[in-house]
């Protein structure tokens, strides 16, 4: 089994680190943007990496971002864990409770949400998902973001310092612009 990929893309100096809980919607909205970030700030100018921040009333975060993790053991690396986690951003309902607390996803198990993963993104994750070594970078995302003082997502971090002045409403030209 492969190691778990770093989920960065670019080679830029300027780093710009998001906090990202897969199934909330507004970190949804700053996901769909990252890729025309890259394209229009440059990847010489700039590195983007998506930190994974579970968070509790979210309540498949943990599995979801363990199956991110896991695609990103798999051939295709960041490229396979990317695509798990634009099938959750495209069919994100399926993979959320009503109000936190309700739904259809009441009666669904993790292997159920494995299983929607897999067939959404067309990987097989199941496998990979096992794997005990990943229960390493499920923490290691947790405790960055602990360290940095991230509770919440989407949060956005310029060169190792967080910017609340970037919002997922905003722009890609703002962000650039943020980005100086």
């Amino acid at each position: 089994m492969n190691p778990a990929d770093p989920l960065s893309w670019g080679h830029g100096p300027r780093i710009f680190e998001v906090f990202l809980e897969p199934t909330c919607p507004f970190s949804v909205k700053a996901f769909n943007k990252l890729d025309a970030l890259l394209a229009q700030a440059g990847e010489s100018r700039i590195t983007i990496k998506i930190r994974l921040q579970s968070q509790p009333w979210h309540l498949f975060s943990g599995v979801i971002v363990r199956c991110i993790l896991a695609a990103s053991t798999l051939d295709g690396g960041k490229q396979a864990a990317k695509a798990v986690m634009a099938a959750v951003a495209a069919h994100r309902e399926e993979f959320e409770f009503e109000r936190h607390a309700g739904g259809p996803n009441m009666d669904a198990t993790p292997n159920d949400i494995i299983r929607r993963l897999e067939d959404y993104s067309g990987l097989a994750l199941a496998g990979a998902f096992a794997n005990p070594a990943l229960g390493q970078d499920v923490k290691w995302h947790a405790k960055y973001a602990r360290q940095n003082g991230i509770h919440v997502s989407p949060t956005f971090m310029v060169d190792g310092l967080v910017n609340p002045k970037l919002s997922s409403g905003d722009t890609v030209e703002a962000w650039i612009e943020q980005l100086g």
